[in-house]
């Protein structure tokens, strides 16, 4: 706070030489004379909490003792209880297994080769009579006749026509990416020297001042030929027909490989009609 003395002994303090051209009724004067002392118990009572929150425990044991001593003697004096065990149960009962029905069997073991002088015919193979109402086994068994001996069915002559099923092989679907991709023979520069020289501009796109891409999409085939020709984005005025025609005039490229193995791969290909 600064002070000045005048001649007349009259004391100035330093909001009053700010306020002295200023409204002192507005409320900022007043403020500023009451924001020290306001400032000032502010800080005191936020001490003297501070100061109380943390001696609170040790005046806590010093003014009660025994309470806390108590609490915490009844804190830790637990009575345990033995827990009643539950009864043992009773052992689940299975139902009785029921005995699968057999079929007969009759003892038809493997033929073994032995040198002539160890042949002795102890096991000879099952008669075609014996294998009528039984079934090939190790040992021969009676069954309990209740199951009926199931036999193969005869093996029939396959037809023409399920002949051709087998023979037809599927098709395989089109890459979309390969390792390899497939190429023009002698890169891109003989492509667009082929297009260049075969690729006639149509006349009602001339006169019409038409010109932009047309975008084909094609399969290339692994021996290189090109199929499923179509425009997949065209510009009209004869000039879609056009890219059709060379694309369908156009050699076999080198078709692309997967894994060191030539498959079929979808291609995209832009041909620009430019007029000059």
């Amino acid at each position: 706070m600064f002070r000045s003395t005048t001649s007349s002994a009259v004391v100035l303090t330093y909001d009053d030489i700010i306020f002295q051209a200023r409204n002192r009724a507005y409320g900022a004067f007043d403020l500023r004379q009451h924001y020290r002392p306001t400032l000032s118990r502010a800080v005191g009572l936020g001490v003297g909490l501070f100061l109380l929150g943390v001696s609170a425990p040790t005046l806590f044991e010093k003014f009660w003792p025994n309470e806390s001593v108590e609490n915490r003697q009844a804190m830790t004096e637990v009575t345990l209880t033995k827990l009643n065990e539950p009864p043992a149960e009773k052992p689940i009962e299975l139902p009785p297994v029921e005995k699968q029905p057999t079929v007969n069997t009759v003892r038809n073991l493997p033929p073994v080769v032995m040198p002539e002088a160890d042949v002795v015919e102890e096991n000879p193979p099952a008669t075609v009579e014996q294998l009528k109402d039984a079934t090939s086994g190790t040992e021969t068994a009676e069954g309990s006749g209740e199951v009926e001996v199931i036999a193969a069915p005869e093996a029939s002559m396959a037809t023409v026509q399920e002949k051709a099923v087998e023979v037809e092989a599927k098709t395989e679907e089109p890459f979309l990416r390969v390792e390899q991709q497939p190429e023009y023979p002698g890169g891109m520069n003989a492509l667009m020297n082929f297009l260049s020289k075969n690729l006639n501009y149509p006349r009602s796109a001339a006169s019409a001042g038409v010109s932009g891409r047309v975008y084909l999409s094609f399969v290339v085939n692994t021996d290189g030929s090109l199929t499923d020709l179509q425009v997949v984005k065209g510009i009209g005025f004869g000039c879609d027909e056009e890219a059709l025609r060379v694309m369908n005039k156009m050699p076999h490229w080198k078709p692309g490989k997967q894994s060191g193995r030539a498959v079929r791969v979808k291609y995209n290909l832009p041909i620009s009609f430019t007029l000059e």
